[in-house]
């Protein structure tokens, strides 16, 4: 079923005898998350942050359930609490109030506030809040006033993903000085798994060059056990590091549908003058050879030998792997970035995406997904951006999918369909080590083609008449 009959075939189901011509203004179960999600979540990866939502309690709640129950990491999210006399009168009061409560609980050394769709609708000035507060409570703690940057992300305007860029660019734009030139090197990965953004310190690393990662979930989502309980998890990106950006040598950014707008790696070209490198999500074969390819002329040497068996193991696999899961039909859908990269890959190792899904609005997605596939696929996939479940169900019931990949809001299709869903991205409810996943480089494409193969096997073992133990 072609896009073009998905959407009627939608509209005439829930506007249930309406009138047909209506156009729809409903989602059945959502393929993203909100906008201030995705802004706690890059406030999570800084060094002495507290994510601040200035709206109601139940945002903040229902943040923090979904995040501890993939990272299976404490989360605290405070909240501005508003109620229904602030929806009339302002919520200035709470704002100070639970900004005042947060340094003085938490010691916070940055909190970062994200507004919702509440604090938006009644015109909240937040940058105009704030001052008041610095001005008022603050005055003449200088030494102590920690940073407060704030950042607008109504749910209505946009996806997680637009929330965590806009956090990430807020955060770049109001703490990023000029000065000394330094030998670092600022990379921006966008919202991938802790376990991700220790590979990608470690990739650096071996050519030498100093990181600044922003934001750095590794620790603050996917920490040691402790005795005590911390307030703030240890870990996150420095302070002093967000402040130095403005004087590294240059910055990769990864993601293929950010670009048309200006971005924090785009802002610390246009403001300092750094060379800004925007890359695709490095997944696969070819999209990490342009990862180490951009490192290698940073870094002026070849790649450590290291990476360079990494990929000839990879390379080795595609080609073991290739008789199980060749021309075996995908549906892929999550994140418009994460989807690019995992169709990049999937083309490599012999996978036929045949519907890639996002609830994203970019824009650029389709346009990502044709560059990545051109020269590999010779029927390119369908596209579906801005996509419920309901819009992914009815356009793939027709495709007679092999496999799902993405996250685990897509089960009940896996369940119905009785097909594998390969879990990917974000969120993870219904496995362990959501947190821990590696999906870039050429680990990441190792790991993730090992979990396809198994998959299939598995599968063809389970329905087999007979069943089989060697292949």
């Amino acid at each position: 079923m072609g896009e073009d009959k998905v959407r009627p075939y939608k509209e005439k189901a829930m506007n249930s005898g309406n009138n047909p011509n209506a156009a729809y203004v409903s989602t059945t179960n959502a393929c993203k998350l909100c906008k201030p999600f995705g802004a706690c979540l890059a406030f999570r990866g800084v060094e002495g942050a507290v994510p601040f939502l200035h709206g109601s309690q139940g945002c903040a709640t229902y943040m923090r359930r979904y995040i501890i129950s993939h990272y299976r990491e404490p989360m605290d999210i405070a909240s501005s609490s508003l109620g229904e006399k602030q929806a009339v009168y302002g919520g200035g009061p709470n704002l100070k109030q639970g900004l005042a409560n947060v340094i003085g609980k938490y010691g916070a050394r940055l909190i970062g506030v994200a507004t919702t769709c509440l604090t938006e609708t009644i015109g909240d000035d937040v940058p105009g809040i704030i001052g008041e507060f610095c001005r008022e409570a603050l005055a003449g703690e200088a030494s102590e006033r920690p940073e407060i940057v704030p950042v607008s992300t109504p749910s209505y305007a946009g996806t997680h993903m637009e929330g965590f860029h806009a956090a990430v660019k807020a955060l770049v734009e109001q703490l990023a000085q000029t000065g000394e030139p330094t030998a670092a090197v600022n990379l921006l990965p966008g919202f991938v798994s802790p376990a991700d953004i220790r590979y990608l310190r470690e990739i650096l690393a071996d050519f030498g060059l100093p990181a600044i990662v922003l934001p750095d979930l590794s620790e603050t989502l996917d920490g040691p056990a402790l005795l005590d309980y911390e307030k703030i998890p240890a870990g996150g990106t420095l302070l002093a590091e967000i402040q130095a950006m403005g004087r590294s040598r240059a910055t990769l950014e990864f993601g293929r549908t950010l670009f048309p707008q200006e971005t924090a790696g785009r802002l610390l070209e246009n403001r300092f003058g750094l060379p800004w490198k925007p890359l695709g999500m490095p997944i696969g074969l070819r999209e990490s050879d342009r990862l180490f390819q951009v490192l290698e002329e940073i870094a002026g040497q070849p790649t450590p030998r290291p990476h360079v068996m990494e990929r000839g193991r990879l390379i080795d696999a595609y080609v073991d792997g290739h008789k199980y899961i060749f021309n075996q039909r995908a549906v892929v859908y999550g994140e418009e970035d994460l989807v690019v990269g995992l169709t990049s890959f999937l083309a490599e190792i012999g996978v036929k995406p045949v519907l890639c899904a996002s609830g994203g609005k970019s824009g650029s997605f389709k346009r990502a997904i044709a560059d990545v596939t051109a020269e590999i696929l010779s029927e390119p996939p369908m596209v579906l951006e801005g996509a419920d479940f309901y819009e992914i169900a009815a356009a793939a019931e027709g495709m007679a999918p092999d496999l799902l990949i993405g996250h685990s809001k897509g089960y009940h299709l896996a369940r119905r369909w009785q097909v594998p869903l390969i879990r990917v991205g974000f969120p993870i409810h219904d496995r362990f080590g959501g947190q821990r996943i590696m999906h870039l480089g050429y680990l990441g494409a190792q790991s993730l083609q090992d979990r396809i193969v198994n998959a299939v096997i598995e599968r063809k073992q389970e329905t087999s008449r007979v069943g089989y133990g060697y292949i």
